[in-house]
């Protein structure tokens, strides 16, 4: 079994609690390894797990994990751990997992999970829309569309997504979330391959300089690149306008993802809502 077998990686690192004496790491790790993988395998897929089972009326669970040892991982080990969805049978679907320190494969594993009533357990059919995400992933299909457009026409989807992050998680009064900008910006929304929005932020105009706000990502699906979609969909908007700069209000624990996106801090930081920010701009074309 070979690295170019597989599309989905995850990189970690053994840490001390994970060794025996001899710093090779415990049997038991390794599915565990596996089980982590595959939770974040699911992010991959652009679904949050929870809300995703719910719209599929279903659940998974775990029929068979089987692991083969080819050799140990040691003590601060890099390791990337591989994933791929073998099979979809009628009502189970098979996971292949490896585990490579650089090219060495180290374990390989097989997991296979059923789709059943939550309640009963007993199994169900896959649901042909879950069948058509996990084979478009293998494919190397992308997970993800993003829609822009105007508060009639996404305002919903993406309210639903500010009214989580900002109102329900960092609780932000709803009077300072909702504005009448909202009526003359333009919103992007992004969706996953069920349809549901995952991310949100608009698009407001000032003479040359375009204005990003209201970016939110869904808890689950944050570090998954969802919310790098979003901006350069509405960086792209802008551009298409004859906007040349982009400026925004980020606030300081979101300040990294930006500057990775080639945005500049520009005056001093200052607190909005009760959250600390501060102002960051970036030429247009956003850089790749």
């Amino acid at each position: 079994m070979k690295r170019n077998e597989f599309r989905y990686f995850h990189r970690l690192r053994v840490r001390w609690a994970e060794v025996d004496m001899q710093k090779i790491v415990f049997n038991a790790h390794y599915l565990m390894y596996l089980d982590t993988a595959m939770s974040l395998y699911w992010r991959a897929l652009a679904l949050p797990y929870e809300e995703a089972m719910h719209q599929l009326g279903g659940d998974i669970y775990v029929k068979k994990a089987a692991v083969e040892f080819q050799a140990s991982a040691r003590m601060d080990d890099s390791l990337d751990v591989a994933l791929r969805c073998d099979r979809v049978g009628n009502s189970s679907m098979t996971f292949v997992g490896a585990i490579f320190r650089g090219e060495e494969l180290l374990i390989t594993g097989e997991l296979i999970y059923v789709f059943a009533d939550p309640a009963t357990q007993t199994s169900r059919p896959v649901p042909a829309p879950l069948r058509e995400v996990l084979q478009g992933f293998e494919r190397g299909e992308s997970m993800v569309e993003v829609r822009t457009g105007n508060w009639e026409t996404l305002g919903a989807d993406a309210g639903r997504i500010r009214t989580q992050v900002f109102v329900e998680e960092q609780r932000i009064p709803a009077d300072l979330e909702w504005d009448e900008a909202d009526a003359t910006a333009v919103h992007a929304v992004a969706y996953n391959r069920l349809g549901q929005p995952i991310a949100t932020g608009r698009l407001l105009a000032a003479e040359g300089t375009a204005k990003v706000g209201r970016m939110a990502v869904h808890r689950v699906m944050r570090g998954a690149g969802v919310g790098e979609q979003v901006l350069r969909s509405l960086a792209a908007v802008a551009v298409a306008r004859g906007d040349h700069l982009l400026t925004l209000h980020a606030q300081r624990t979101a300040e990294p993802f930006y500057a990775r996106l080639g945005f500049r801090p520009a005056g001093a930081p200052f607190e909005e809502a009760g959250i600390p920010h501060i102002t960051m701009t970036s030429g247009l074309p956003l850089a790749d």
